[in-house]
């Protein structure tokens, strides 16, 4: 334990049972800092995840868990009730907005291209003299054992031929992943629960800039989050509030697993990152815990790459 941090400071992780938020959770709680936890599982996943949280638990600091809809205004209010009558004269040091809710559906139909996938793998059984399927069967085979080198040539991902991104879909997407944040901050700062010296935190991704295939949603997410986070940082600076926003490079998570072409995305992360690995959730949580601390107070309205690298480097090697 760091001495940094007291019991009656806490974090409030939103999205915390897995992924950023959990390792957040952990991180923080070493240091010394009370958790406040938000999830929103279905009972069979509790299995997996109550023992995370009773490792939590046994440490020193105090542990809330709520598994609950963070994104309805009266369950927000409910949880922000019980958390002032369990924090007592604590305050919320971090608040972490770490929801992973979103669409991952096309904006409209794929159109096939012609000499796309599959002419270089006939080129090339065509060159050995050998069929087609062998080469094919061999590259997914390949692949799928970790030769990332070979996604250029692997089965590319499939999409929804029937089912495309509506107002609806975007709507959700960027409420839940992105302004929802908004709503939280001034929840917690309207019942006088933050701390004189206060961190805002949310999560983003390179799909800020960077056009994936069936992440227009949280693209558009990521960005409005941005931008809030850069509102919160302005105007509410006066009240002691740091806000800052963490953009972590690929990391093997139960929300890029959902992602389609996620087996590609990673091999093209693993290709360009100059240290050959994805991002962890412990790297993250490890820049969150530097950014909580005292000596970042001057850190603010910023997008905090953690990728190491992999952002910068145009290498596939």
């Amino acid at each position: 334990m760091s001495g940094q941090f007291g019991h009656d400071d806490w974090a409030i992780i939103l999205g915390g049972s897995s992924g950023f938020g959990l390792a957040t959770a952990r991180r923080l709680a070493r240091a010394g800092m009370s958790v406040c936890i938000v999830h929103r599982d279905r009972r069979g996943a509790m299995s997996r995840i109550e023992p995370e949280f009773e490792k939590i638990r046994e440490g020193a600091t105090g542990l809330i868990t709520f598994n609950a809809d963070a994104l309805d205004p009266e369950k927000r209010t409910a949880i922000l009730e019980e958390f002032a009558a369990a924090a007592g004269t604590g305050r919320v040091r971090v608040l972490l907005h770490s929801i992973a809710f979103g669409n991952l559906k096309l904006v409209a139909r794929e159109k096939a291209r012609p000499g796309r996938h599959g002419s270089a793998a006939a080129a090339l059984a065509a060159e050995l003299g050998v069929d087609e399927r062998r080469v094919s069967e061999a590259v997914e085979r390949l692949f799928g054992e970790g030769r990332d080198e070979l996604h250029t040539i692997a089965a590319p991902p499939e999409y929804s031929a029937s089912a495309f991104l509506d107002r609806d879909d975007l709507d959700r997407t960027i409420y839940s992943m992105g302004t929802s944040l908004l709503d939280w901050t001034r929840a917690i700062l309207e019942r006088g629960l933050f701390a004189d010296d206060a961190r805002v935190l949310g999560l983003t991704s390179e799909g800020n800039t960077v056009a994936w295939k069936g992440y227009a949603a949280v693209a558009a997410a990521k960005v409005a989050l941005e931008s809030i986070a850069r509102a919160i940082a302005v105007e509410l600076a006066p009240y002691g509030i740091r806000c800052n926003v963490v953009q972590a490079g690929v990391t093997e998570t139960a929300a890029l697993a959902a992602i389609p072409g996620s087996a590609h995305l990673k091999a093209q992360a693993r290709l360009r990152n100059p240290f050959g690995r994805l991002t962890t959730p412990e790297d993250v949580a490890d820049v969150i815990y530097l950014l909580s601390r005292k000596e970042a107070a001057w850190i603010n309205g910023e997008i905090i790459r953690v990728d190491g690298g992999e952002h910068v480097s145009g290498a596939l090697a």
